[in-house]
């Protein structure tokens, strides 16, 4: 009796430790990818009487939702390009995701042109741009909104 309770033990314990591994695996880390650019206008207009608009180097992009909260956060580089990534809240949908979120620039516009407003801020709807499966990890691609951009908000 007491080799079959033996027996039993090693089963089970086996059985668990080469389930741990499956159950854990089907487990996805949801992450979002932020990117897209920013350029120094308060309208979100790439070409101003035919001129290309300068980017907006060194501005702080924030992804808020809900009553502001920051989910993630990212700095343009000179080309005023951002890209990050960051946890996608246990607390959100995809839909809430896309119809509570915004992205922000947190960096006055007067920061990268003096004549611009040093108040209010500019603001992008996001849209999502498809999923990537890497093993465990599932990065939802979001990216700001074209041809809206970002427009000055109060």
């Amino acid at each position: 009796m007491a080799l079959n309770l033996k027996s039993l033990l090693f089963v089970s314990l086996f059985t668990a430790l080469v389930a741990a591994p499956i159950a854990e695996a089907t487990v996805r880390i949801r992450l979002l990818q932020l990117q897209g650019s920013v350029f120094c206008t308060p309208d979100g207009n790439i070409l101003v009487n035919g001129t290309a608009t300068p980017v907006f180097p060194n501005a702080v992009v924030q992804l808020r939702c809900g009553a502001g909260n920051v989910v993630v956060s990212a700095i343009t580089n000179g080309a005023g390009v951002f890209s990050n990534i960051g946890l996608f809240p246990l607390n959100l949908s995809l839909s809430a995701l896309l119809s509570t979120c915004n992205l922000v620039v947190n960096t006055p516009l007067s920061n990268c042109n003096s004549t611009l407003p040093s108040v209010g801020r500019l603001q992008s709807p996001i849209q999502f741009n498809g999923t990537i499966l890497l093993g465990p990890l599932n990065i939802l691609n979001i990216t700001i909104v074209s041809p809206v951009r970002f427009r000055l908000v109060a």
